[in-house]
C-alpha cells in the first residue's frame, strides 16, 4: 500500500464520542415502503463521528458543487432529526433517491443494505467532487472513508517454495457468511481461516513459475472506526432466507482477525442494529435500534421511537450490525466480548470516566454479553465484497423481533408492513 500523496481530512480531528448529550431524535415518516431508507437513516444518524461532524455544518460551509450532494443533503437531516421531537419527513433524502441510486423506485421494496451502500459511495463522492486526479490513496483519506473504512489482506503461501504473496484491497462493510455460524465472532473466525487453492482453483507462482497448491487466507489489515458488518441472511436465486439466530456482542474484540493478531484488545462497541421481519427479500418490514448521545438504546420503527433494554437489542436476529472502535478508552483493562463477569466493573469504571471526560455518557452496563462460541465442521464461502457498491444488488432480509413480551408497538402502522416470521422460535439465552 503506498502512502497517501494529499490528505483530505485529517484524522486526528475525527472525534468517536459524542460532542453533545441528549436523548433520541424524531422518527421518520414512511410514504409508501420506504422503511429501509427510514432504517438506514437512522443507523446513519446515530453513528458518532459522522454525526459529530454533519452537526458543526464544516462540510456545507466549505462545499461548492452545483446540484446533487449527498454530504449535503446528510447534514442538513441529521441536524433536523437530531432538534425535532415529532416525526419527520425525510423529504430531502426522498427527492435524491434516484440520484443516490440509478436503480431505486419509489413504492417499491429495496434492500436496507443495498441503500447502505449506495448512500455511503454517493457521501463518498460528494467529499471528492472538489479534489481531481487523485491517487487510490489519497481518495481514501475522506472523512466518509476515514471513518468507515478499512483494508484486508490476502496473503497467499505456495505449498512448493513458500513464497508469499501479499495483495491489499480498501473495504467500507464485511460481509459475513452465517449459513455454519452461531455467532458473530464464529463467523469472523471463518472468515479469515485459510482456504486451500488446488486443482482448477490453483495458484499461479511467479516463483516457481507454474500453477501450484496455495493457501489464501483474508485478514483485516487496517481496522476501520466503525465496522459494519452484514449478516448474510438472503439467497439472492432462491430468495430464501436464513432465519437462525446469530448471536453477537455489545463488544467485539477485532484483534484475533486482524493481520497482526498479537497485541492489545481492538474494542468495538455495538451502536446501532438493523432488523428485517418478514420471511424473504421480497416482502417484509425493516427497522432499527440505536445507541442515542445519552447512552440509552431506543426502538426506531418509521415514526414509532421508544425506549428498549440491552437485553432486548442483542435478542434480535440482525441484518446488519454497526460497532464504533471504543478509541476513547484507556489503554489497560478492556473487554474483549468473551470477557469474564469479574472484569466488568473496572472496565466499565473506565467508560464511564473516559466518557464523562469527553461530555458523553459511556456504555450502559456489560451485562448480558453473548461469547463467541467456534464453530467446527464450517460450510465454506469465499465470496467477499469488501466495498460497498460492488455487487449491490443483494437480496434483502428477515428478522423477528424478540421484545419482551410487555413491550408493544405505538404509533400508526407502516403502509409497508409485510406479515411477520411468527414461526421463528424464540432466541436461548446468550451466554454469559
Amino acid at each position: 500500500m503506498t502512502p497517501p500523496q494529499r490528505i483530505l481530512f485529517p484524522p486526528e480531528k475525527i472525534c468517536m464520542v459524542w460532542q453533545q448529550r441528549q436523548s433520541a431524535g424524531a422518527g421518520l415518516r414512511n410514504v409508501g415502503n420506504t422503511c429501509f431508507l427510514n432504517a438506514v437513516l437512522q443507523c446513519l444518524t446515530y453513528t458518532p463521528p459522522l454525526a459529530n461532524y454533519l452537526l458543526s455544518r464544516q462540510h456545507s460551509q466549505a462545499c461548492r458543487q452545483q446540484g446533487f450532494c449527498m454530504m449535503c443533503i446528510m447534514e442538513a437531516h441529521v441536524n433536523k432529526v437530531l432538534r425535532s421531537v415529532s416525526a419527520i419527513l425525510p423529504l430531502a433524502v426522498l427527492r435524491a433517491f434516484r440520484f443516490i441510486g440509478e436503480h431505486f423506485q419509489l413504492g417499491r421494496e429495496e434492500d436496507a443494505h443495498d441503500f447502505l451502500c449506495c448512500t455511503v459511495n454517493a457521501m463518498q463522492r460528494a467529499c471528492l467532487s472538489a479534489s481531481n486526479d487523485l491517487d487510490i490513496s489519497s481518495q481514501s483519506t475522506t472523512i466518509v472513508h476515514q471513518i468507515f473504512g478499512g483494508f484486508l489482506r490476502s496473503r497467499v503461501i505456495c505449498f512448493s517454495c513458500k513464497a508469499i504473496s501479499d495483495s491489499y484491497e480498501a473495504f467500507l462493510d464485511v460481509p459475513l457468511d452465517i449459513k455454519a455460524a452461531s455467532s458473530l465472532p464464529a463467523a469472523l473466525e471463518d472468515f479469515v481461516t485459510p482456504e486451500h487453492l488446488d486443482g482448477e482453483n490453483c495458484f499461479q507462482c511467479s516463483k516457481c513459475e507454474k500453477n501450484v497448491a496455495a493457501t489464501k487466507r483474508f485478514t483485516v489489515h487496517c481496522a476501520p472506526k466503525v465496522l459494519t458488518v452484514c449478516l448474510k441472511r438472503f439467497d439472492c436465486f432462491t430468495a430464501g432466507k436464513i432465519s437462525k439466530v446469530v448471536e453477537y456482542p455489545e463488544y467485539l474484540d477485532l484483534r484475533p482477525y486482524m493481520s497482526q493478531a498479537d497485541g492489545e484488545p481492538l474494542l468495538y462497541s455495538l451502536y446501532a442494529v438493523l432488523v428485517h421481519s418478514g420471511v424473504s427479500c421480497h416482502g417484509g418490514h425493516y427497522f432499527c435500534y440505536t445507541k442515542a448521545s445519552n447512552g440509552l438504546w431506543y426502538r426506531m420503527d418509521d415514526e414509532s421511537v421508544q425506549l428498549r433494554s440491552i437485553d432486548t437489542v442483542l435478542r434480535q436476529q440482525a441484518y446488519l450490525l454497526f460497532y464504533a472502535r471504543c478509541s476513547d478508552l484507556r489503554i489497560g483493562e478492556r473487554a474483549s466480548s468473551s470477557l469474564a463477569p469479574s472484569h466488568a466493573p473496572s472496565f466499565l469504571s473506565q467508560c464511564v470516566a473516559s466518557s464523562k471526560q469527553a461530555g458523553s455518557v459511556g456504555p450502559q452496563g456489560l451485562t448480558g454479553r453473548t461469547k463467541g462460541m467456534k464453530d467446527t465442521g464450517r460450510e465454506r464461502s469465499r465470496s467477499r465484497f469488501p466495498l460497498w457498491g460492488r455487487d449491490l444488488r443483494s437480496c434483502s432480509g428477515d428478522t423477528t423481533d424478540y421484545d419482551d413480551a410487555s413491550e408493544r408497538r405505538t404509533g400508526p402502522p407502516s403502509r409497508d408492513r409485510g406479515p411477520r416470521d411468527s414461526t421463528a422460535a424464540r432466541p436461548s439465552k446468550r451466554i454469559c
